[in-house]
C-alpha cells in the first residue's frame, strides 16, 4: 500500500474499530478512497500468498508423481483453481462484499453459517500447517543450539511444542500490530522467501544435475497417482478462492480484481511448488532415500546443509504467510455472529490454530494429518465453490442485490433464511467426491474434486431453474 507504517500508527482503540469498520463481512464497500487496491497491490500480494514454506512442502509432496508428473500437475491442477478464484474475485469486486457474504443470496442469509464455519476451519487449519512447519524449523535450532531432539528423531515432542508456542507469541504479536502493518511485514517476508528459493535451487543443481532429477522415479509403493496428486494440489490452491473477495471488494478496476491475483498466485505457485519438486528429489538422490514425510523445508534445508540462517528464514515467513490465514478466519467468524467484533475474532481464530497444531503431534504424522486436512478441503470446498460461481453467473446474471443480505422475509431469506436447493447441490458433491475419490480411474487421471465441484453447479443450476 502506499502508506508507510509511521503514518498509519494506530492505538488498540483505534486499531478495533478500524477493523470493525474494513473487516465487516457483509457491509459494502463503496466506489471510493475505501477501494485503493491496485493491480500491483493484488498481483504482489497473491505472489506473496504462495511464495512461501505451504507451497514449498506441497510441492515435496507431489513429487512422488516423479519430477515430470508433479511439473505436469502443478501446471494442470493449479491454474483452473485460480480461474475459478479470478470469477469470486469479480463477485467481490461487483458486490464490494467479503467472500463469506457473498454466500448469502445462494445459501441464505441463516444458511451462509454453514459455508462459513467451513471456510473458518479452513484457515485455522492453514495457519496449523503453516505453525508446524515453522516449528519443525524450530526444533533443529534447538538441536544445534541445546541439543534436543529435532523433528524425526526420537523424543523430539519437547522440542516440537516449545516450536509450537513461540510460533503461538509470534502469531499473537504479529496480529497486533494491524492488517497495515501485517501487509508491510508480509512484503518483507516474500523478498526472505524468494532469497531463500533462489539459495536453495542454486545450492541443489550445484550438487545434483537437472537431468537426474528429471530421470528420477520413487519406489512403487512411495509413487502418489496422478489424480490423487491433482486433488492435492487443487485442495491446496481452492483454499484461496474462499478468500479472495476479502482483497478484491477493495479494487477499483476489474482487472485489478481477477487478473492481477491470477497471475500472482500462479506465479508464487509454480515458482515455490517448483523448488519443493526439485529439492525433495535432490535429497532422495543423494541420501539414497525418498521419503515424503520429510519433504518439508526444514527437513530438506537441513539435509543440503543450508545452516540456521535458512531455518531463521523459514519461521519468519511462516508467520508472514500466516497473515491472510488469520485475517479470512477473522472474518468468518464475524460473518457467522455480529457478537464477536473484528480484533477479538482474530485472537480467537489464533488461540484455536495454536491448539490445532499440537494435532500432527498426537497423529504421530504431520503427512498423514495433512493429506488429510487436504482431502476434506478438496471434498467441501470444490462443491461450495461451484455452487457460489453458478449462482451469480449464470442464476443471478451477476447481479447481487447487498442491501438484501442481511435482510429478513428479503430477497435473500429463501424458506426461515435457508435455500435448501444449495445445500441439496453441496450435499450431492460431497457425497459424488466421497464414491469417486478412491476409484482407480480417477487416482490415475483427473481426480474427485474437479468432478465434484462441476456436478455440484450443473446441480444448482437445475433445482434453480425448477424454483423460478
Amino acid at each position: 500500500m502506499s502508506q508507510n507504517i509511521s503514518e498509519t500508527a494506530e492505538t488498540p482503540k483505534a486499531l478495533s474499530e478500524n477493523l470493525a469498520k474494513e473487516y465487516s463481512a457483509t457491509e459494502k464497500v463503496p466506489h471510493s478512497e475505501a477501494r485503493n487496491m491496485t493491480f500491483i497491490d493484488m498481483f504482489a500480494t497473491w505472489i506473496g500468498a504462495n511464495a512461501n514454506n505451504g507451497t514449498w512442502y506441497i510441492g515435496g509432496v507431489v513429487a512422488g508423481c516423479s519430477f515430470g508428473g508433479a511439473l505436469a500437475v502443478t501446471l494442470i491442477a493449479n491454474p483452473i483453481a485460480y480461474l475459478f478464484m479470478a470469477l469470486v474475485g469479480y463477485m467481490g469486486y461487483k458486490a464490494g462484499t467479503s467472500t463469506m457474504a457473498l454466500t448469502r443470496p445462494a445459501f441464505g442469509v441463516r444458511g451462509s453459517s454453514l459455508p462459513t464455519l467451513v471456510n473458518l476451519t479452513s484457515f485455522i487449519g492453514w495457519t496449523a500447517v503453516n505453525t508446524f512447519i515453522a516449528a519443525i524449523s524450530i526444533s533443529f535450532l534447538l538441536k544445534d543450539s541445546l541439543g534436543w531432539a529435532a523433528f524425526g528423531e526420537k523424543n523430539s515432542a519437547k522440542s516440537m511444542i516449545v516450536g509450537i508456542l513461540i510460533m503461538s507469541v509470534l502469531h499473537l504479536a504479529s496480529i497486533s500490530l494491524g492488517h497495515r502493518s501485517v501487509k508491510m511485514i508480509e512484503r518483507i517476508g516474500m523478498i526472505l522467501v524468494a532469497v531463500l528459493g533462489i539459495w536453495e535451487t542454486i545450492v541443489v543443481l550445484q550438487n545434483v544435475s537437472l537431468s537426474q532429477i528429471i530421470h528420477w522415479r520413487p519406489t512403487a509403493s512411495l509413487s502418489l497417482p496422478f489424480g490423487t496428486a491433482v486433488d492435492t494440489m487443487a485442495a491446496f490452491s481452492l483454499a484461496w478462492v474462499t478468500a479472495i473477495a476479502e482483497f478484491t471488494r477493495y479494487t477499483k478496476k476489474k482487472t485489478s480484481a481477477t487478473v492481477a491475483p491470477m497471475l500472482g498466485a500462479n506465479i508464487g505457485l509454480f515458482w515455490f511448488a517448483f523448488v519443493g519438486i526439485i529439492a525433495t528429489i535432490a535429497a532422495a538422490i543423494t541420501s539414497g532415500t525418498y521419503d515424503p514425510n520429510n519433504s518439508d523445508p526444514s527437513t530438506i534445508a537441513s539435509k543440503l546443509g543450508l545452516g540456521w540462517l535458512a531455518l531463521i528464514v523459514i519461521v519468519i515467513t511462516s508467520t508472514t504467510a500466516n497473515a491472510i490465514n488469520l485475517m479470512a478466519a477473522g472474518i468468518s467468524l464475524t460473518n457467522l455472529t455480529k457478537k464477536v467484533k473484528a480484533m477479538p475474532a482474530l485472537w480467537i481464530v489464533t488461540v484455536f490454530a495454536v491448539l490445532l497444531t499440537f494435532v500432527p503431534l498426537l497423529f504421530g504424522s504431520f503427512l498423514d494429518s495433512f493429506i488429510a486436512f487436504l482431502d476434506y478441503l478438496g471434498m467441501v470446498l470444490g462443491p461450495l465453490i461451484g455452487i457460489m460461481v453458478t449462482d451469480f453467473f449464470l442464476v443471478k446474471k451477476r447481479v447481487y442485490e447487498v442491501p438484501e443480505f442481511e435482510r429478513v422475509d428479503g430477497k435473500y431469506w429463501f424458506s426461515g433464511g435457508i435455500h435448501w436447493g444449495a445445500f441439496i447441490a453441496w450435499a450431492s458433491g460431497v457425497i459424488v467426491y466421497l464414491l469417486i475419490h478412491n476409484l482407480p480411474f480417477f487416482t490415475a487421471s483427473i481426480g474427485a474434486t474437479y468432478p465434484a465441484l462441476i456436478l455440484s453447479g450443473v446441480i444448482y443450476w437445475i433445482l434453480s431453474s425448477f424454483r423460478k
